[in-house]
């Protein structure tokens, strides 16, 4: 029986047919910004945006050589999985169907739609991923088709391995240490299973859905009980089983749980500066330099650029949520008390850094005060700590609702 690095460089030479290795490109801003040789491994620029169509590929290649008369293949997706399958539909001319949360953005389906051609059928079933599932599960069961899973399938974590492969051929060797996002752990286990332990590995997961984490811990698979689905690319709630075989044994310490709203901040930044465009799980291994500086220094590291799916109309929860975590956006309610030059003496206290983007009347009836709800942005976090005592020398009383989730649900 042939090794899995042999059937993952097999796997890699049969995907040229359908597309070139995707580039291996040398980092100079990160590469002086952490003293590092750092790489960036380019998957977002796939024909599909993402790494998602290799695994896509290589199970459907391997379905087909074993049973030609399989002409229908179904999944269950939101996003880049889904467009994987739809272009390898078309690619092998065979019926894609591919099921999508009625909450999908309009964006993805269209995308789905134009890559599959009249090869795939997009049906848009249930609110929530489990039901659209459920409804994948179904059909393919009553129609004889073969469900293609996004993660938990040993044919698509061999395809997603092709990646690691492309890697070392395009150094010559692998690296010191290879930095990669961890959703269901497909591209993962693949990657770790190719390597060994002939490089350093860092998995590297959302806060709101560190599933390979939870399930280090327990020691098995285990259901999140809430999962925050902001970088949907690697949110999910419950690492495969096949995948967390390959798995089991990482240390703890070589994992890491990233904020998405710190997330935000290295999206932002490879934007405005490297013209790059990622979508939240993209710019995981990116952001997981930060917290690796120390471990780094002086080593060649790749991070693996997993995505770059992003519908711009997020920009402006992005950008929000970068200033946020920086320190350099808050919001109050503020007493403002119901007197003639109250307003003008408020807007006295700030600073020249300051602005308001946000000023709203919460309770207009109030004879003595009223709630203001107001949101300030400035250029340095310390401006916040001069202008709230300020404030508090003025008699102006506050509340800070900035991190108060609930608040910050109905009011921004």
């Amino acid at each position: 029986m042939t090794s899995f690095q042999d059937r993952a460089i097999l796997a890699e030479h049969a995907i040229r047919s359908v597309l070139p290795a995707t580039p291996l490109q040398r980092n100079v801003h990160l590469s002086e910004a952490f003293d590092a040789d750092i790489w960036l491994k380019r998957e977002d620029l796939s024909p599909v945006r993402s790494y998602k169509l290799r695994g896509a590929f290589n199970a459907m290649r391997k379905v087909l050589n074993a049973a030609p008369e399989q002409k229908q293949f179904v999944c269950a997706s939101a996003g880049n999985h889904a467009q994987g399958v739809a272009y390898m539909s078309k690619h092998f001319a065979v019926k894609g169907t591919i099921f999508m949360p009625v909450t999908t953005p309009q964006q993805k389906i269209d995308k789905t739609r134009i890559f599959g051609g009249d090869h795939v059928d997009v049906r848009l079933v249930g609110d929530y991923f489990d039901d659209t599932l459920r409804a994948a599960q179904a059909y393919c069961a009553e129609m004889g088709g073969h469900f293609l899973s996004p993660f938990d399938d040993e044919d698509v974590i061999e395809g997603q391995a092709s990646v690691v492969v492309e890697i070392e051929s395009q150094l010559g060797k692998l690296p010191d240490r290879i930095i990669l996002p961890v959703g269901g752990g497909g591209l993962s286990s693949g990657v770790r299973s190719y390597v060994g332990d002939r490089c350093a590995l860092n998995f590297v997961e959302p806060m709101g859905g560190a599933c390979l984490y939870e399930a280090l811990k327990a020691g098995k698979p285990v259901d999140l009980e809430n999962v925050d689905t902001f970088a949907d690319g690697a949110a999910v709630g419950r690492i495969g089983a096949k995948t967390f075989a390959r798995l089991k044994d990482v240390s703890l310490e070589d994992t890491l749980q990233i904020s998405e709203d710190r997330l935000c901040i290295t999206m932002l930044e490879m934007l405005n500066i490297e013209g790059i465009v990622l979508e939240p799980a993209g710019a995981l291994a990116l952001d997981a330099l930060k917290d690796l500086r120390d471990e780094i220094r002086g080593q060649q590291v790749v991070c693996i650029a997993s995505g770059g799916n992003f519908d711009f109309e997020r920009l402006p929860e992005v950008k929000e949520r970068a200033q946020r975590f920086a320190g350099l956006k808050k919001y109050f309610i503020l007493r403002m008390p119901q007197r003639p030059g109250a307003l003008k003496e408020f807007l006295g206290i700030l600073g020249p850094d300051d602005d308001i983007s946000r000023f709203e009347y919460l309770k207009k009836s109030a004879r003595n005060f009223g709630s203001v709800l107001i949101g300030l942005e400035t250029k340095k976090p310390e401006s916040f700590d001069i202008l709230l005592a300020k404030l508090e020398d003025a008699g102006f009383t506050y509340t800070d609702i900035t991190d108060d989730e609930i608040l910050a649900q109905f009011l921004i």
